[in-house]
């Protein structure tokens, strides 16, 4: 079996450190270095549900996207629901590493994998790292689809083919325009429409898109007069989850570590329920 120290280096090689925005806290958070490691979980989100899915798995150690500490800390106390993770990494003899913004930029990287779950090919990035001689790695992806869709079939395949979230996919934009081309970005994308806009494409399918930047952004319609699809954050950055457990596998592969590695399925979207509006005949909208 391999060190943690060994896991991590490949780890690192895949997603390095350095590749990480200057606010983002990537990297290793809990473990020994010297630890050995046998079984390994993906997952989006380092929360209390998905460490005790750890605990039961048998994990040596946990991979997730997000970072446990992105602002820093004064405390590690049981009393709270971050130190109680790390109490239970801890006591479980469990490692966490956090990879983030240098896997949403990677080579393959979030938006890849956000494109394969799509059915999706991959054009070029949405915003190319400067430092990617050959233009792979950046931010977001430019897609092409193999055959055109309307909006809704679109926004109904990214209802199936991720996974499920009381949100599920909106749309802004017409449902019946035809889409051949698409960028997307996992996690929240609303910083991205210049880009967008520059792209030229038909579709642009994100997270977190917030009110007045959608609303601006489409109300230009002169100038982009594109449709935008807004998934759930969790589930817009879940594929990357498989894409590192296969990226894993095949390092465990070559290596000879005969790794077992797992992705949860547990949800972790934040929101549990939807409730739809119900339809009206009133021309005026709004209630009173």
């Amino acid at each position: 079996m391999p060190r943690l120290s060994e896991v991590i280096a490949a780890l690192e090689n895949l997603w390095p450190a350095e590749r990480a925005e200057s606010w983002d806290a990537v990297g290793t958070v809990v473990g020994e270095p010297d630890q050995e490691v046998s079984r390994v979980l993906f997952a989006v989100d380092p929360v209390q549900e998905i460490v005790d899915e750890a605990v039961k798995l048998g994990a040596d150690l946990l991979v997730t996207h997000h970072p446990l500490y992105l602002r820093g800390t004064t405390t590690v106390a049981a009393s709270t629901f971050k130190g109680r993770v790390v109490h239970t990494l801890i006591k479980n003899d469990i490692a966490l590493h956090v990879a983030h913004t240098n896997a949403d930029t990677a080579d393959p990287g979030v938006s890849d994998a956000l494109a394969g779950a799509l059915d999706l090919r991959v054009v070029r990035p949405l915003v190319p790292d400067p430092n990617d001689p050959e233009g792979r790695r950046g931010l977001g992806r430019i897609c092409a689809l193999d055959h055109p869709l309307t909006v809704r079939e679109l926004a109904a395949r990214a209802a199936q083919r991720l996974p499920a979230t009381a949100q599920g996919i909106r749309v802004a934009g017409d449902p019946e325009a035809t889409v051949r081309t698409v960028a997307v970005s996992g996690g929240s994308g609303d910083s991205l429409f210049d880009h967008v806009r520059a792209a030229g494409v038909d579709a642009f399918l994100t997270a977190d898109l917030r009110h007045h930047p959608a609303s601006e952004f489409t109300a230009d319609r002169a100038h982009s007069p594109l449709a935008l699809l807004d998934a759930a954050h969790w589930a817009s950055e879940w594929p990357w989850c498989e894409l590192g457990a296969a990226q894993l596998d095949e390092i465990s592969d070559r290596h000879g570590w005969d790794l077992r590695v797992h992705v949860s399925k547990t949800v972790t979207d934040p929101w549990t329920a939807h409730a739809a509006s119900a339809p009206t005949s009133d021309t005026m909208g709004a209630p009173n």
